[in-house]
């Protein structure tokens, strides 16, 4: 069964869309507080989301697909780069990242942005703690083994050749 382009896409915004759903029940009901390497990944996802429902909605052929693949390929990456950093910020021994520092939105209000990011990727003490699993791996696991096949699925689909708009 080959699956058409358009329903690739709103498959993948779904599944974006349905991870989203989940890390707010865990932020809301779970009582789990995001670090700002989530925050960061929940960024990422949600862009991924967003480009998956463009290309969907639009649906086009030729370089418009090619573009689309490419900005679904780009977020997927930078989610990926992200989940994996904390996956390695999880795994390091105890006591070797910094105290928790400021929360984020303290951080976004009196640092430039460029120094924010820098902050966040290099990991702070709140980052290291795992406070939830499901099948052995740790939320940013999941969020890394989900944009790698949500990338993978959305460009493989957008570049496919005759998958193209329907009527």
């Amino acid at each position: 069964m080959r699956a058409h382009r358009r329903l690739v896409n709103f498959a993948g915004f779904a599944v974006c869309a349905g991870l989203l759903a989940y890390a707010l029940y865990s932020q809301f009901h779970l009582g789990l507080d995001p670090c700002p390497l989530c925050i960061f990944q929940r960024i990422g996802m949600a862009l991924l989301g967003v480009v998956f429902l463009a290309a969907a909605l639009h649906n086009p052929r030729g370089r418009g697909a090619f573009g689309y693949a490419l900005l679904i390929a780009a977020a997927a990456l930078a989610t990926l780069a992200v989940a994996a950093r904390h996956v390695y910020v999880q795994s390091l021994p105890p006591g070797s990242l910094p105290s928790c520092g400021a929360p984020l939105a303290v951080l976004l209000k009196f640092t430039p942005l460029w120094q924010v990011i820098r902050k966040v990727l290099t990991g702070s003490g709140e980052c290291g703690e795992v406070n939830w699993r499901f099948l052995g791996l740790a939320m940013p696991a999941w969020v890394l083994i989900w944009a790698l096949v949500l990338g993978g699925l959305g460009v493989t689909a957008n570049l496919r050749r005759g998958a193209g708009a329907a009527g």
